[in-house]
């Protein structure tokens, strides 16, 4: 059997690196799918992932027919595309009675837009093939809501609900589909918070730290496996136990 064949978005940030560096190290080909405007970060991904086998394509999520050509750029260059990761996220915080359309529009178009723009060119293939796995990268703030975060929680939020209206469509076929929420992690994004909110913030994470990127690229390590057919339509929470349901 030929090599899987994986698609991160957002993949040169601190999450996506690491989850395609789990991906490559599992076995798969890898492509990194990513906005082009950071030369300085591409070539730091490309070091970061020198001697893997992960190659980069430009892309804006948040562009439907741009994510098409992509799509068809893969199929044409690599025979299939077997994994999608959607991680590829931005924010535009604010409170609602401050938010203007813009920083709302420009969340939901990366962050939920860009996940229909997605799967919608790539489930297809999938099905046609028998295979297929897609894990959609939410958030803890997708569960709780989180002040000044209208747009993203939403957004995150319904993430989710695609994630389980899919996996009914494709589960016959092969075709899994599932979210991972993560909590805070050591990130770029989150270490530019000010310490004395991060110190507030990991007072109500009951393991007392932030998360490993490496953690959250594990738990997308497993649902992707060949032998993780029987999960489908989950939310897996990566979060330290700062939210709790079943």
């Amino acid at each position: 059997m030929s090599k899987r064949v994986a698609v991160v978005t957002g993949g040169i940030g601190g999450l996506g690196t690491e989850i395609c560096l789990s991906l490559a190290r599992a076995g798969r080909t890898v492509i990194a799918a990513d906005l082009a405007t950071d030369d300085s970060r591409i070539a730091e991904f490309k070091q970061q992932t020198a001697g893997h086998d992960v190659h980069f394509e430009a892309i804006n999520v948040a562009d439907f027919d741009v994510c098409g050509a992509v799509v068809h750029k893969i199929l044409q260059e690599h025979g299939s595309l077997d994994i999608l990761v959607n991680a590829a996220g931005i924010t535009r915080d604010g409170t609602l009675r401050k938010m203007d359309r813009v920083q709302w529009d420009s969340v939901l178009s990366v962050n939920l837009d860009g996940v229909f723009n997605m799967c919608r060119h790539a489930v297809d293939g999938m099905l046609d093939r028998g295979f297929g796995r897609v894990v959609n990268i939410s958030s803890v703030n997708g569960q709780t809501g989180q002040f000044g975060q209208t747009n993203y929680s939403a957004a995150k939020a319904g993430m989710h609900g695609f994630t389980m209206a899919l996996a009914r469509e494709v589960a016959r076929k092969g075709v899994t589909v599932n979210s991972v929420s993560p909590g805070y992690c050591e990130t770029a994004l989150v270490m530019a918070v000010p310490e004395e909110i991060r110190a507030k913030i990991l007072d109500n994470v009951p393991v007392g730290r932030l998360g490993k990127p490496s953690e959250i690229a594990r738990t997308v390590e497993f649902l992707t496996a060949d032998d993780a057919g029987f999960i489908t339509g989950a939310n897996i929470p990566v979060n330290g136990g700062l939210f709790m349901s079943f």
